[in-house]
């Protein structure tokens, strides 16, 4: 009695051992296939937001692409221009020297520097919204995203202080970045080939040179290895 009591004790033990083992051994199936199926169905990289990163960083190592062109007023029906004595109107006359401007792009993006060919003064804002000729266009407050419109006009909005844009009146005469809103006409500009020139003599890309910190010299020396 006591030798089948035990036999069917041992019995026991082992098909609970068993069952135990199998469960075990589902549940580790079940969480390797849910980590396997974690694991490969991740969102893909998100590149627009690579995008929108990289263009609000000055790239100082890839080429950049150098327009010339005049830069039409929708309300004052001139042109800008770039005077001697630092002043920014849009009172120019198409061909007008001082209404040849030369365009940098500072990224990939669409945030561009923009200069008077003749007086070499780039076209920045101060902290009031006014705009200023600079012999140094490194800052931000000279860098300038341009914003292509339903009408087909382009706004430009100054980089250091968002919402404020390049604008003149009826007159030409620059308007505070602080009063400007993208709808308003005064903020409509169309880019113009100066008098004379023609597509075909622009050149692509050009280097502009910049101060290296010590980064972007690792980076570009390495490049040319």
């Amino acid at each position: 009695m006591c030798k089948h009591n035990g036999l069917l004790v041992t019995t026991l033990l082992t098909s609970v051992s068993l069952f135990f083992s199998f469960k075990f051994y589902r549940f580790l199936h079940l969480f390797a296939f849910c980590y396997y199926a974690q694991v490969t169905i991740q969102s893909p990289p998100n590149f627009t937001q690579h995008v929108n990163e990289q263009s609000r960083v000055t790239d100082r190592v890839s080429r950049r692409l150098i327009r010339t062109y005049q830069l039409y007023s929708r309300t004052s029906g001139k042109h800008v221009q770039v005077l001697a004595n630092k002043k920014i109107n849009a009172m120019a006359d198409d061909g007008d020297v001082h209404a040849k401007l030369i365009v940098e792009t500072d990224t990939f993006g669409s945030r561009v520097r923009i200069k008077g060919a003749e007086t070499g003064f780039y076209i920045c804002m101060n902290r009031r919204g006014k705009l200023i000729g600079k012999k140094n266009g490194q800052g931000k407050d000279c860098i300038f995203t341009e914003i292509v419109l339903e009408n087909n006009y382009t706004a430009l909005q100054n980089v250091k202080y968002e919402g404020w844009y390049m604008a003149f009146t009826r007159k030409g005469r620059p308007r505070k970045g602080s009063k400007t809103r993208q709808h308003q006409r005064e903020v409509h500009f169309m880019k113009r080939l100066p008098k004379g020139h023609h597509i075909a003599e622009h050149r692509p890309f050009d280097f502009i040179n910049y101060p290296f910190n010590r980064r972007t010299k690792r980076t570009r020396y390495s490049g040319e290895r």
